[in-house]
């Protein structure tokens, strides 16, 4: 189908933001290790301070780079795009486990997100992209997952949400929603 497709496009790009994203905050993070003190280049404001949150420990939640977390997720979702574009065959299990996986690294952004805001005090700008990476990821996915009009029991209740424009709703207000937590914690203060 070419929705599909342009899902998939989609999906390909989110993954790629994000995984380009998280790339460069494992650099910025490997001159960070190599001089604490360094003053990088994704430095804008004491706001916008990647080095404040890079050297938090909470940018390291297993004991390594979260952004290497999320070079592994973004390759591997990137891969889905990259195998629904050159139409192969994706089963639901695969889309749905898939989904799940994506929906899990946008709780883990979120949460991270917040936390940068109100623990650490300040936000990395590398963490807002692959956040919006993610955003685009999950709304390509939940609309490959569904929008098909074929689905039965539980999933039924998904494919309404979707049928009605209710999942567009959700991943513009989760970004509005972050938008709005920065600004209300930063410059309404």
């Amino acid at each position: 189908m070419k929705t599909d497709k342009y899902r998939f496009l989609i999906l390909t790009i989110g993954a790629g933001i994000g995984l380009i994203a998280a790339f460069l905050q494992t650099i910025e993070k490997l001159v960070l290790l190599q001089n604490k003190d360094a003053i990088l280049q994704c430095n804008i404001s004491s706001i916008f301070n990647c080095s404040t949150v890079l050297n938090a420990s909470q940018s390291s939640l297993f004991g390594f780079p979260n952004s290497l977390i999320c070079i592994m997720i973004f390759t591997f979702l990137m891969s889905i795009g990259l195998v629904g574009l050159s139409e192969s065959k994706l089963t639901k299990k695969v889309l749905y486990g898939t989904q799940a996986l994506a929906l899990f690294m946008l709780a883990f952004a979120l949460w991270f997100l917040f936390t940068s805001t109100y623990v650490i005090g300040a936000i990395c700008i590398f963490c807002l992209v692959c956040f919006m990476g993610l955003l685009l990821v999950n709304g390509a996915l939940w609309r490959l997952n569904f929008s098909g009009g074929s689905a039965k029991g539980k999933i039924r209740i998904f494919e309404n949400f979707t049928k009605q424009g209710f999942d567009i709703l959700l991943w513009v207000s989760l970004a509005v929603l972050v938008l709005f937590i920065i600004v209300q914690r930063f410059y309404l203060i």
